[in-house]
């Protein structure tokens, strides 16, 4: 994924809230959200390229998503692809905060990761952020550490209280909110390694770009009662919505 909005344990009903985009290649391929014959209790889309995934929540009520870090560093051979943090978690038993504080974050490039379990959210970051124990709130995360206030962060996190205040969260909102194709001003824009205008449309909650963009949205609905809702929603390289899923499960009362 590449940016997550979320809200944990501030809302009446749901003890996390959660909307996301993964924005990456259009031309790697990937299977659309399902459950993962191979990994029955597993629900996630598929990375077909490295075999992993992005988000992914089982039937026993646990939840993963990792970012990428956004660094100018050369890319080292024989490290392990970041999706497969997320399934390890995933189809594991630890605890989301034995599993964070034990990651070898060595093996792999640059990731910030969410781990949730029980009555625990977990953040780690192998790029400096040592392992924490996220307390309620509303939260965002990018390329970067938890919270770094990048524009499109800061917008969709405060849209995210917004509806909250008003109580108008659902799978539809939420889908909304990371709908947002607006990009950041040219002066505000600061070029770097890549093309002005990719960096520009980088700086959108949604990437519309030739190569590279938005490929999907994610919504995560966890009830307290422990109803999880989990809706993905499919894009082409034009920004034109090519399919969409969603799935709900009874995961037992907590």
């Amino acid at each position: 994924m590449c940016l997550v909005i979320f809200a944990w344990k501030v809302h009446p009903e749901n003890r996390l809230l959660l909307a996301a985009n993964r924005d990456e290649f259009h031309g790697r391929p990937a299977q659309e959200l399902h459950w993962w014959p191979d990994a029955p209790d597993l629900l996630a889309g598929r990375d077909l390229q490295a075999g992993g995934t992005w988000l992914a929540v089982s039937r026993s009520g646990r939840f993963a998503t990792v970012t990428n870090y956004r660094e100018q560093q050369t890319r080292r051979a024989g490290l392990q692809s970041r999706g497969e943090i997320v399934t390890d978690f995933v189809n594991g038993s630890q605890s989301a905060g034995e599993f964070v504080k034990s990651a070898a974050g060595e093996n792999y490039a640059g990731f910030s990761l969410l781990a949730a379990a029980d009555d625990e959210l977990w953040y780690v970051s192998n790029r400096g952020d040592g392992p924490q124990q996220l307390s309620p709130g509303v939260y965002g995360l990018s390329n970067a550490s938890l919270d770094t206030p990048w524009m499109k962060l800061v917008r969709t996190r405060d849209g995210l209280r917004s509806m909250l205040d008003s109580d108008k969260v659902n799978e539809t909102t939420l889908m909304g909110l990371l709908a947002d194709r607006s990009v950041a001003p040219v002066a505000d824009v600061e070029a770097g390694a890549l093309p002005f205008e990719l960096v520009r449309a980088l700086t959108a909650p949604f990437i519309v770009s030739a190569e590279y963009g938005t490929r999907c949205t994610t919504t995560l609905m966890w009830s307290n009662a422990g109803k999880i809702t989990l809706a993905e929603r499919r894009f082409a390289a034009d920004g034109t919505r090519t399919g969409e899923s969603s799935f709900s499960f009874d995961v037992g009362a907590y």
